[in-house]
């Protein structure tokens, strides 16, 4: 059996630091096959690549792998787009220095553009997609000293019963309480939705993958047992489902008794009064929605499959219920214009009692309809390479004076973010006054009254 290094590669502690999920999950998968497996984070670290080499040394690895989270930070605004890449080479190049082992990257940031993201590092292998299936069959190849392909895949997608439980490393879960005062879970891979810019369904499936909800309810009880977490972000691409899944998931924690607080990210259609009752019950405290337009022209050239009224109704099931709840939205998407720039502002402030994020411009990735449709509208020229960022603006938006607009329109909202760099400042400083987790939560406040229709 082979001698693993894994590491992730992730620095980014914005809005919170993130549980290195992916790398736990595809390094249980190697465990379970009589590998010995190291884990190291980066961010956990300090962001030291000197400590990075002692541990490599120390592992004396086979094989490394590297997985990559994030290309960018997704903010148009941001001076070098939070681009991920110069860094994850440089880290490729510290591994170098300390080892003679194969590199393979993986990780869904590596598995959006597979053959650039490996020739721009300098590393050997690659893993495209899940990695629990393809992940040991590399690395296990390597050790026999058979041909191994520069790229590989799982032969299919893994069965929601088969995903595996992660496997958690103490100091990390440490770190992660300490900062975040939250772990990551999964309760499902997939997304059966149509969003035009998400590239979700191109990197685990268009259909959910259930895991049961009795497996997830086992990892909330271990996690809560063996490290005393308490408090989760359940990761899926989005939890609410129409299949009832999420529904079973909250039942079966409320069934163990289990006393835990937990938030997730939520498509609004279809998230009314008994649902939230429901997952409150079950220790929801809050709630991030994918709203992603606040314009029904926007949203529908967005493929999102619901109306700016589904928001509303979401927003106030939430809001009744005392829980907590963010908007994320987009501006400068498809179809967008000045006057759906002021129809969007006005239906944001009939959002009371929320956090709204915004951006301006979206992020043009691979294999999406909104990269096609900038390519055949010229925002975007015929086969360029997405491995920079690019942004989506609409034409005829001018992004300069769009961001005004929404400085402008934001101007005095302590819960209105944007740029979402100042959004950090804001969430940066609640950190340092000692406070952990979502941190926008406290942002929220109910002492006064609340608007009840868009304006």
């Amino acid at each position: 059996m082979s001698r693993v290094f894994f590491l992730s590669a992730n620095v980014a502690a914005e809005p919170h630091p993130v549980y290195p999920l992916g790398m736990a999950a595809v390094a249980a998968s190697l465990a379970a096959r009589g590998h010995r497996v190291t884990q190291h984070d980066h961010l956990a670290e300090g962001r030291s690549p000197e400590a990075l080499a002692a541990a490599v040394a120390a592992a004396d690895p086979e094989v490394v792998c590297l997985s990559l989270r994030n290309l960018d930070n997704v903010d148009a605004l941001s001076p070098d787009g939070g681009w991920t890449l110069d860094g994850a080479r440089r880290l490729v190049q510290v591994i170098r220095g300390a080892t003679g082992a194969p590199v393979i990257v993986g990780g869904p940031a590596f598995s959006l553009l597979p053959e650039e993201i490996l020739d721009y590092l300098g590393a050997d292998h690659g893993v495209i997609g899940e990695g629990e299936e393809a992940a040991p069959a590399l690395v296990e190849a390597l050790a026999a000293g058979r041909s191994a392909p520069r790229l590989a895949r799982g032969r299919r997608p893994v069965d929601g019963a088969e995903l595996p439980t992660p496997l958690l490393d103490p100091k990390l879960v440490a770190y992660y309480l300490r900062e975040a005062g939250m772990v990551g879970l999964q309760t499902k891979r997939g997304c059966p939705h149509a969003c035009t810019y998400c590239t979700y369904p191109v990197l685990e499936g268009r259909c959910f993958r259930p895991r049961p909800p009795g497996a997830v309810a086992d990892d909330v009880e271990r996690l809560g047992r063996d490290f005393g977490v308490t408090s989760f972000f359940f990761t899926d691409s989005v939890f609410n489902d129409d299949e009832g899944h999420a529904v079973a998931v909250a039942e079966e924690l409320l069934r163990r008794e289990l006393a835990v607080r937990w938030c997730a990210y939520f498509r609004p259609a279809g998230l009314g009064p008994a649902e939230v009752a429901l997952f409150r019950r079950a220790g929801l405290y809050a709630a991030e929605l994918g709203t992603d337009a606040a314009s029904d022209a926007v949203l529908d050239a967005l493929g999102k499959g619901f109306g700016f009224d589904e928001v509303v109704a979401a927003h106030r099931a939430l809001v009744d219920a005392r829980v907590p709840c963010a908007h994320f939205v987009m501006f400068g998407g498809p179809g967008e214009t000045e006057a759906t720039v002021a129809e969007g502002l006005s239906n944001l402030a009939a959002l009371d009692h929320a956090v709204v994020f915004a951006y301006a411009g979206i992020r043009l990735l691979p294999g999406t309809a909104l990269a096609r449709r900038a390519e055949a509208e010229g925002v975007l020229a015929p086969g360029a390479s997405l491995l920079r960022p690019a942004y989506y603006h609409a034409p005829g938006v001018d992004p300069g004076a769009l961001a005004e607009t929404l400085r402008a329109g934001f101007r005095g909202r302590r819960d209105r973010i944007f740029p979402p760099e100042e959004g950090q400042k804001r969430l940066d400083v609640m950190r340092r006054f000692g406070f952990q987790g979502l941190l926008w939560d406290h942002l929220v406040t109910y002492d006064a009254p609340r608007a009840r229709s868009r304006g």
